[in-house]
């Protein structure tokens, strides 16, 4: 698109002549001279209400809050869909989840219900980033691979440096323990100290650090850091003196999920100032959001903190609480302080956006379009709509898709044979249905729900389920 190409280039050319303004010395002179280093954030099952710069008003997030007044906040921004597996697809590749290979957290695979990898075809952000020159890492959460094909590990997807939790069994059978976090696929394995650490958070932020000491400092980086919170596992945190700050009648579960967010802030903070201490803060995106909705599980309850933000449902549902999540993106002296965003964007955007910013060639065929006018807040390209699917276990109850179309959302879930449509600009918290209204959009939204599922042989709903 020739639109897209010139901007590009002036970006670059910009980008340039601001790097030369910022000196001559030491690692600013270095910073003018190499592109931008990325820094993506990624929180677990954080929902769209859970930071105070969304309307949080229990759980403390100061240091995020503060980063979203210093960058710009998007109040539209959608994950790839509303659970782990797939969503993350959606991120690594630029592709939504009706044209990719991931689903649900398990598929039909080898006779059984279990992972399903990325193919190998799929190119990720990892491996895109790489072909320009970047050194890359991932520390914490994978989950777009098979326990027992290291080949599907990300360190064999487009990471130079990768550190991640395991879990299933290998091809011996052997069970892993998920506290164990794998460092370059096996070339060492080191142990999460439940005593030694406050949370788990803690313990993935040392490997970034200690790999922020380590990284060549004369080529830009890419820093994938997949964080734990606020994912409802118990083991992952100690009684500190944070945990004892939140209120004692509070359920313990909810105690331990407001004290993991706010360290989990605390986290970030302790990384976004080694970037300062290094002197390559102007010189770094950092992107700040989580891979779907608020969680329900393990006895928390998704309303006790109005996790949602008022918004309706939560993890695996395809209604606006399940998919639509804070994003905070600051950079530095290039993006305005204090801006606010309502373009609707997803997370097969982040690729695309991230092509344009190192200047890489897009390595699929992708659904995304770049949000990078956006923030400098020039013309911005907008979707004709976005996309979600969702397949949870082998039932056709499990088979969910959404679009939204403008303000218009539909909504349809497989075992109803029924396609809800709603008004998010005067219904967001979609209450009102009124397909009956409206024929002429649900015919729409039924033909485009129909085109963007391709058939997959992993979820056998894939296509759509729709009566004759």
């Amino acid at each position: 698109m020739k639109t897209s190409i010139i901007y590009r280039g002036t970006f670059l050319l910009l980008l340039g002549v601001s790097f030369m303004a910022q000196g001559q010395n030491g690692t600013k002179e270095q910073n003018r001279t190499k592109k931008p280093n990325i820094v993506f954030l990624l929180a677990d099952d954080m929902g769209y209400g859970e930071l105070g710069s969304y309307g949080q008003t229990t759980i403390r997030t100061p240091f995020l809050d503060s980063l979203a007044s210093k960058g710009m906040r998007f109040t539209d921004f959608y994950s790839g869909t509303s659970v782990c597996s797939p969503s993350r697809a959606s991120l690594m590749t630029g592709l939504h989840t009706g044209h990719l290979s991931i689903r649900g957290n398990k598929g039909r695979i080898d006779g059984k219900w279990d992972r399903v990898p990325l193919r190998k075809t799929e190119k990720t952000i990892g491996e895109m980033l790489q072909s320009v020159g970047y050194r890359t890492a991932m520390i914490g959460k994978w989950h777009l691979g098979v326990p027992e094909d290291q080949s599907t590990w990300a360190k064999s997807r487009g990471f130079d440096y990768a550190v991640q939790e395991q879990w299933g069994q290998d091809v011996n059978g052997r069970e892993f323990d998920t506290r164990v976090h794998w460092v370059n696929n096996d070339q060492d394995s080191i142990f999460y100290n439940y005593y030694k650490h406050e949370c788990l958070d803690e313990f993935r932020t040392n490997f970034a650090l200690d790999y922020l000491n380590k990284v060549e400092r004369d080529k830009p980086f890419f820093l994938y850091m997949s964080y734990r919170t606020p994912h409802a596992q118990e083991f992952f945190l100690r009684k500190t003196d944070l945990y004892l700050e939140y209120m004692q009648e509070w359920p313990e579960i909810e105690r331990r999920h407001a004290a993991r967010i706010t360290m989990l802030d605390t986290q970030i903070k302790r990384l976004f100032h080694k970037l300062k201490d290094m002197g390559e803060l102007e010189n770094t995106l950092i992107i700040f959001t989580s891979d779907n909705g608020p969680t329900n599980e393990n006895n928390h309850s998704y309303t006790f903190f109005d996790s949602s933000g008022g918004l309706r449902g939560f993890k695996r549902d395809v209604y606006e609480g399940g998919v639509r999540v804070p994003m905070i993106v600051y950079w530095k002296g290039k993006i305005r302080a204090g801006s606010e965003s309502d373009h609707p964007a997803t997370f097969y955007d982040v690729l695309p956006t991230l092509a344009e910013v190192s200047d890489a060639e897009i390595p699929n065929a992708i659904d995304g379009i770049s949000f990078l006018p956006e923030l400098f807040e020039k013309k911005q390209a907008k979707h004709d709509f976005l996309y979600w699917e969702i397949q949870q276990g082998e039932s056709v109850k499990g088979f969910r898709q959404a679009i939204r179309m403008d303000n218009w959302k539909a909504v349809r879930y497989g075992n109803n044979y029924h396609t809800e449509l709603y008004d998010l600009s005067k219904d967001i918290q979609e209450k009102n249905d009124v397909w009956s209204e409206y024929p002429e959009l649900v015919e729409k939204a039924n033909s485009i729900l129909k085109k963007e599922s391709t058939k997959n042989e992993h979820y056998q709903y894939s296509g759509g389920v729709f009566k004759n």
